[in-house]
């Protein structure tokens, strides 16, 4: 499990203690994302949409220990997040995300869904699906998202060049008409110009985003603030959870950006007024 440190770690707790979801739309909320999900209300978000760390510096390769990281232009992924390494013991990891997708399973509506990304690797020589993680939870379907490169320490087995997102859904979500035209199999690059570690790009989110009619979408993991400039763009509302402080004032500084995002967009459902995105 994520953790602040000490004092600040009690403050978000204490902070978090009743929360309301009216004081928590279009928000970046700074503290451990399991801890906050437990303190939302049932059924309140019509999507989620995230990518937790994938805990790779637990593991049984050398390439992610010892800080080699190749020529990737994101190699600094090596040397972990700030306010988390990257490195729990494997059974730990999936305990702390089956608990995490329970959570996200309440807060959606009874037609909501969560697009959960993540990247198998291969371990002891054998694939690591995340089957440990997402087994018994309701998987409509699974769409691979296709990079462009990758990193590959090992020649005993090909480059990786894609990463699975479950579509994790109740009985009654449904798509937008004419999406479902996209196919399951998604090509789009992956964000370079972010100082973020592993950012998603903005496209892919865009694309989740604008398949469904969600009002109010959430991301337990908001790194560095991805889904709710996707969100924005697209007259959405969002609440964003993220441990690290550093990557919420960077969410908020790309959020902001006027030269990317000179306009503020409507939402159909309800009009997002800059002072709310503080």
């Amino acid at each position: 499990m994520l953790f602040c440190s000490g004092h600040m770690y009690m403050q978000q707790l204490q902070k978090y203690k009743e929360l309301k979801l009216e004081d928590c739309i279009n928000k970046f909320l700074c503290g451990d994302s399991l801890e906050i999900m437990r303190k939302l209300p049932d059924e309140s978000f019509d999507l989620i949409v995230t990518s937790p760390p994938y805990n790779l510096k637990n593991s049984t390769g050398n390439g992610m220990k010892d800080g080699r990281g190749g020529k990737w232009a994101n190699a600094r992924l090596v040397h972990g997040y700030s306010n988390h390494k990257d490195c729990m013991p494997h059974e730990e990891y999936s305990r702390w995300q089956r608990n995490c997708l329970t959570e996200m399973l309440r807060l959606i509506k009874e037609d909501g869904a969560i697009f959960y990304n993540h990247k198998w690797r291969v371990q002891g020589g054998l694939l690591q699906d995340r089957q440990d993680i997402v087994s018994d939870f309701p998987i409509r379907q699974i769409i691979i998202w296709k990079r462009k490169g990758g990193i590959n320490f090992n020649k005993g087995y090909f480059l990786p060049t894609y990463e699975v997102i479950y579509l994790i859904c109740k009985q009654k979500f449904s798509l937008v008409q004419g999406v479902n035209s996209y196919g399951d199999v998604w090509e789009i690059p992956q964000e370079m110009k972010n100082d973020h570690p592993a950012p998603f790009p903005i496209a892919l989110i865009e694309r989740i985003i604008s398949s469904t009619n969600a009002s109010l979408v959430l991301d337990p993991f908001m790194g560095s603030g991805t889904t709710a400039i996707a969100a924005y763009n697209l007259g959405r509302n969002f609440i964003g959870i993220e441990i690290s402080q550093e990557y919420i004032d960077y969410s908020k500084k790309r959020l902001f950006d006027a030269k990317k995002y000179p306009n503020l967009p409507k939402c159909k459902h309800k009009i997002i007024k800059q002072e709310s995105l503080l």
